[in-house]
C-alpha cells in the first residue's frame, strides 16, 4: 500500500482508488455518497511555492479526473470523519483517490496532535511525504494547534484546519498549481451532510458538534477545535437517515465532548439520542466520549435510554484522567473523582455488563505518590473495561506546559503499575462473557477471520472457513469460547441468518 512505513501504533487510514481501506483491517468495497452540499467560497491565504509543479499543472490542465490524490489519516474518530469528507469532496469534484503517495500528484495527511509522542510521529511522517518532492497538504489538528512549528519545518506545505474542510478543493487546486495555501480559519459551515468516502461501508461517522465547553490545562485539542459549536438535530438526522439507508449498521456519534452537546443551542444529548433512535432501520448507535462534569444532570435518563433501546450500544467512554481531586483541580477538569465513581455505579446498577472506557494521565505535573495511588484506587473501585493510559507530556500553548514536570523515570514506573492493574481488571471483566451466546454485527472481515460487536460493543474475534459467506454488516450468532484482557474469541454458529 504505502511506499514508506507510517507510524504503526497510531490509528491510521489510507485509501486506494476503488476501496476505502483501514490499515490492517480490510473493509471491502465502499460507496461514494452524493449528498448535495453548498460549498462556500474559500477565504484562504495563498503564496507561490517554488517547485516543479507549474509544468505538471500546465500539462494536466483543468482535468481533475486525470489527477490522483493520496489521503491518509491519523488520530481520533473525528479525524477519521474529516478524512472521509476530504476524500468525498475530492471524488465529488472529479479527482481520483490514489493507491499510494508515489503514484499521486499530491498527498493529504490528516494529523493528530493530542500527545507529544503523537506529534513527533506526525512530523516524521510529514517529513517522509515531503521527500517525495510532490505538493503536500497537512490537515487536521496539528496545523491549527502548532502552525509555527509546521511553517518552520515544512515551509512549502499547505495547511488545512479542522474547521476548513469546505476549502479542501481550493487548497488542492492551489497546491497542484504550485501555490502554498493556508486555510485555518473557520469556514462557518457545519461538517455534516457533505460527500464522503467511507473508511468502512457499514460504519457511519457523524460529527454532532465541534469544540467543547471545558478548559483543561493539558489539552491542545481545545486550541485546535475551540469553543463548543453544536450542530442542529435536524441536520444530524438528515445525515443519520441517509447513512442508515446507505447500509450503515454502526452509527458513531462523535465530537470533542458529546456530554455537552446542545448546551449552546438549547438542546442536549438526550434529545438528540431520542430523535436518532426514532429513525427506522437496522443499526446501533455508539455514543462518543463524554466528560464526567456533564453527567450528573443526565446520567439517570441516559441509563434509562441504554436499558430501553436496543438501538444504542451499551458502551460509554467517560475519561477521569486522575483519581486525585487535587490533580483534577490543577487540570481544570470541572469534576471530582466522586462524580466519576457515582456515574459508573449508576450505569452498572442498571446495566451490570455495560462497557465502560476511561482515560488516565500518569505523571501530571506535581502528581505525588498519594495522588497516583488515588487514581489506582478509583480504577479498582470502578473496574473500567478499557483504560487508555497516557504518560504526561507537555503540549505547546497549554497552561500545564508551564508547570514543573516530575521525573520521567517515575512516570514510566507509574505507567507500568497502571498497565498491570488494568490488564487484570480487563481479564476479570471479559471473563464475565465466557460462554455467552448472542448476535454480533460484523464490522471487520478478511480471509482469515471476522470481528464483530455485541450489544455492549465488545469486540469479538471469530475464525472463518472458506465455506462461510459472512459479509460486512451481517448479524451473526456466536458463542464466546475464550478471552484475554483485551479481546473475546468466539465460534461462528453455522445456522446464522444474514
Amino acid at each position: 500500500m504505502m511506499m514508506s512505513q507510517p507510524p504503526n501504533d497510531l490509528y491510521c487510514t489510507q485509501y486506494n482508488p476503488i476501496t476505502a481501506v483501514l490499515l490492517f483491517q480490510p473493509t471491502g468495497p465502499t460507496l461514494i455518497e452524493k449528498i448535495p452540499s453548498l460549498i462556500k467560497g474559500s477565504n484562504v491565504q495563498t503564496t507561490t511555492r517554488e517547485a516543479n509543479w507549474q509544468a505538471l499543472s500546465a500539462s494536466l490542465g483543468d482535468r481533475p479526473k486525470d489527477m490522483k490524490i493520496w489521503v491518509e489519516a491519523y488520530g481520533c474518530t473525528a479525524s477519521m470523519g474529516d478524512s472521509e469528507m476530504i476524500s468525498g469532496l475530492l471524488k465529488d469534484s472529479g479527482y481520483d483517490l490514489g493507491s499510494n503517495e508515489r503514484d499521486s500528484v499530491l498527498s493529504i495527511i490528516v494529523t493528530c496532535s493530542v500527545k507529544d509522542v503523537t506529534e513527533h510521529k506526525m512530523l516524521h511522517r510529514v517529513g517522509q511525504l515531503m521527500k517525495t518532492g510532490k505538493p503536500l497538504i497537512i490537515a487536521g489538528c496539528l496545523p491549527k494547534a502548532n502552525k509555527k512549528l509546521l511553517e518552520t519545518k515544512y515551509p512549502t506545505a499547505s495547511l488545512l484546519g479542522p474547521h476548513a474542510i469546505n476549502d479542501t478543493i481550493g487548497v488542492v487546486k492551489s497546491a497542484i498549481s504550485g501555490r502554498r495555501t493556508i486555510a485555518l480559519e473557520d469556514s462557518g459551515s457545519d461538517k455534516i451532510n457533505l460527500p464522503r468516502v467511507r473508511l468502512n461501508p457499514v460504519t457511519s461517522i457523524i460529527e454532532i458538534a465541534s469544540g467543547c465547553m471545558s478548559g483543561c490545562t493539558f489539552c491542545q485539542t481545545k486550541l485546535a477545535k475551540g469553543q463548543l459549536r453544536s450542530y442542529r438535530i435536524g441536520d444530524i438526522l438528515r445525515q443519520f437517515r441517509y447513512d442508515v439507508q446507505d447500509g450503515c449498521k454502526e452509527i458513531w456519534l462523535t465530537s470533542t465532548d458529546s456530554g455537552c452537546y446542545g448546551r449552546d443551542i438549547g438542546s442536549n444529548l438526550i434529545e438528540l439520542l431520542e430523535s436518532c433512535i426514532s429513525v427506522k432501520g437496522d443499526y446501533q448507535i455508539r455514543i462518543g466520549m463524554m466528560n464526567p462534569m456533564f453527567l450528573p444532570d443526565m446520567s439517570k435518563k441516559l441509563a434509562e435510554l441504554l436499558v430501553e433501546s436496543e438501538r444504542i450500544f451499551k458502551f460509554l467512554h467517560i475519561p477521569i484522567q486522575s483519581g486525585s481531586d487535587v490533580i483534577l483541580r490543577k487540570m481544570k477538569r470541572g469534576h471530582t473523582a466522586k462524580i466519576f465513581v457515582d456515574a459508573v455505579k449508576a450505569f452498572r446498577r442498571k446495566i451490570p455488563e455495560v462497557t465502560i472506557a476511561t482515560d488516565v494521565i500518569v505523571g501530571f505535573p506535581s502528581e505525588t505518590m498519594d495522588d497516583f495511588k488515588r487514581t489506582l484506587e478509583i480504577i479498582k473501585i470502578t473496574e473500567p473495561d478499557i483504560v487508555n493510559i497516557s504518560k504526561y507530556g507537555a503540549r505547546p500553548g497549554t497552561i500545564a506546559a508551564r508547570f514543573k514536570k516530575i521525573n520521567s523515570q517515575e512516570i514510566k514506573v507509574r505507567s507500568r503499575q497502571t498497565h498491570l492493574l488494568i490488564n487484570n481488571i480487563g481479564l476479570k471483566r471479559n471473563a464475565l462473557w465466557k460462554e455467552w451466546e448472542g448476535e454480533i454485527i460484523v464490522d471487520q472481515s478478511d480471509t482469515k477471520g471476522l470481528q464483530g460487536r455485541n450489544y455492549a460493543y465488545k469486540p469479538i474475534h471469530v475464525a472463518r472457513s472458506a465455506a462461510d459467506q459472512v459479509q460486512l454488516g451481517d448479524r451473526i450468532r456466536v458463542k464466546i469460547q475464550d478471552f484475554s484482557s483485551h479481546i473475546l474469541r468466539g465460534r461462528l454458529d453455522n445456522d446464522y441468518d444474514n
